[in-house]
């Protein structure tokens, strides 16, 4: 029989404690979240490891974020008690689930329609009443429940869009890896009354968020 709580601490202690997340609020809620009710059957043993989990194959195919990235994220989101959050990418929930331990409440944005069903589904199940899922444009946010403190994208994407901006409160902050393989950065975007400011945080390397490629140049 399988300890997943075993394997879910080693998980903190070995991936997230070890490269520096010292916010002992984020070291609860890995702790308490099972990652292995958000991946497939037949990757649940493999649920804690130091990668990218493939949850639906395809084209494009959607990933849950190393458990390390999506950690030190939050802890660059700086998300108080009662931060309205948006997360972008949702998936089955995973990163909404940590969130909805972090924050007042959560907006689980996600495009794909089984992803989205299967990821509320589990919010219900395990009881996470401040989150919730609704089902859209990724690119385009949720502009029905912004302004938003904070915003984060699940994946690697090229720029964040203006429509996500715009949907941040003052001084509220987008989180999100920008760019592709070794050049890839995390950043946090900050609204600040003179524009937004960026700063970056971490070098890391994620899968594609899909929809947020580099668009295609004219071609003359």
């Amino acid at each position: 029989m399988i300890d997943f709580a075993e394997m879910r601490r080693a998980m903190v202690d070995a991936q997230v404690r070890a490269n520096d997340v010292t916010d002992l609020r984020i070291v609860a809620a890995m702790l308490d979240t099972p990652r292995e009710r958000f991946v497939p059957p037949g990757l649940k043993n493999f649920a804690y490891i130091d990668e990218d989990l493939l949850v639906k194959p395809g084209n494009p195919a959607r990933y849950l974020m190393e458990p390390m990235v999506l950690a030190k994220l939050l802890q660059a989101a700086e998300i108080g008690p009662d931060a309205l959050v948006l997360d972008v990418g949702a998936a089955t929930g995973y990163s909404t689930a940590v969130l909805a331990r972090l924050a007042g409440q959560v907006v689980a944005l996600e495009e794909d329609a089984e992803l989205a069903a299967q990821g509320s589904n589990l919010l219900v199940e395990l009881g996470l009443l401040n989150a919730a899922y609704v089902q859209g444009p990724m690119t385009a946010g949720w502009s029905a429940e912004a302004p938003y403190d904070v915003i984060l994208l699940n994946g690697s994407i090229d720029s964040p869009p203006e429509a996500l901006f715009a949907q941040l409160k003052p001084e509220g902050r987008l989180v999100a890896v920008v760019g592709q393989g070794r050049s890839a950065r995390a950043t946090v975007y900050t609204n600040t009354p003179g524009g937004v400011g960026a700063r970056i945080v971490f070098d890391a390397a994620v899968p594609p968020l899909p929809g947020f490629e580099p668009r295609p140049g004219f071609v003359f």
